[in-house]
């Protein structure tokens, strides 16, 4: 069982070792009453591993929703503290909490106080990808994909502070149209990293490549450029949230697509459709934080349960509210980061 469970990156699911590894992994979650959830970007062979994969908040609601009483949710600490907080009765376990989020970690409860103190008639907007105590601070919170639909929810005179990522906050602005939003300038360091240039070149390498861009990426504004100047036909570029990337590969006919957004998701896209190439626009475009759950530290999880995650209760309720307030407003079933 020691070789099953190295956990390298490279490990290929369907290998010898892999399957002793997985059947292990499955007896224990019996054992333990529990779910398996994987974020899009985790290693492969913990993407096979799980009961679901998905986006953040397609999983935390999955959490909330299935029978098990124990989740053990493979991603960063702010997806299983949402997960506890919209499941508070289940025991939610992150198998490394070691395993933090750049973005996420760019804003504080206390700095979303002194900031609403600035501009005291202004409505919150947080992205999912930040802690529970921000969440606790903030009047809504949104996804990649709906963020546009939640400003335009918004009294258009109403002020509006948009945090962390400033990205996400600039297409929102762009789509919207609304000017009296103030975006934080949080950013991930990762998709911070897929930056104009590099989109440019390859873009320009593979002229018939469809591309698909994530919100968050440094690049994204560079991307509508490209299809504002006439430079690339607009039906092939695309910014989409990680849902909708999925979306997008079941039905597309490219040859070849080439995605900016960390390289996890290319491990999703190739499955559902084989017949499409799919690449990512900067390799290297890894977050080490969503590696840091590998296949030994899953089965350790499953073994002790020692990696329980928990968020205080008076947190929890006000945190709740705002990302309850996002799902009244509606957001699709892929609708994540």
């Amino acid at each position: 069982m020691a070789q099953a469970g190295t956990g390298t990156a490279d490990a290929a699911p369907g290998t010898v070792a892999n399957a002793e590894w997985a059947k292990e992994v499955r007896r224990l979650a019996r054992e333990q009453d529990a779910v398996i959830l994987a974020h899009n970007y985790q290693r492969p062979e913990i993407q096979e591993v799980a009961d679901h994969t998905g986006d953040s908040l397609g999983l935390s609601r999955l959490a909330s929703e299935v029978s098990a009483s124990t989740i053990v949710f493979c991603g960063v600490h702010f997806m299983a503290e949402t997960a506890k907080i919209l499941s508070p009765d289940k025991r939610v376990l992150l198998p490394d909490p070691r395993a933090g989020c750049s973005l996420a970690d760019t804003i504080t409860a206390e700095d979303v106080r002194a900031w609403r103190a600035e501009h005291p008639d202004a409505v919150v907007v947080a992205y999912v990808n930040t802690t529970a105590a921000v969440k606790a601070e903030t009047d809504i919170c949104c996804t990649s994909s709906n963020a546009a639909d939640v400003v335009r929810s918004i009294p258009p005179e109403r002020e509006i502070l948009f945090l962390p990522d400033q990205f996400l906050g600039a297409h929102v602005k762009r789509v919207t149209g609304r000017e009296n939003i103030h975006v934080w300038m949080g950013e991930c360091h990762v998709h911070a990293g897929i930056d104009g240039h590099t989109l440019r070149e390859r873009v320009a390498a593979e002229p018939d490549a469809e591309v698909y861009v994530h919100p968050e990426c440094g690049c994204a504004t560079s991307a509508l450029y490209l299809v504002g100047s006439g430079s690339v036909d607009q039906d092939r570029v695309q910014v989409l949230s990680t849902g909708g990337m999925l979306s997008a590969a079941e039905s597309t006919s490219a040859d070849k697509v080439l995605i900016a957004t960390e390289t996890g998701m290319l491990h999703q896209l190739r499955g559902a459709n084989p017949n499409t190439q799919f690449e990512a626009v900067n390799p290297r475009a890894e977050c080490h934080y969503m590696k840091m759950i590998t296949a030994d530290r899953l089965l350790e999880s499953l073994r002790t349960a020692t990696t329980e995650i928990t968020v205080p209760e008076d947190i929890a309720e006000r945190a709740r509210r705002s990302v309850r307030h996002m799902v009244a407003i509606g957001s699709s079933g892929r609708g994540g980061e």
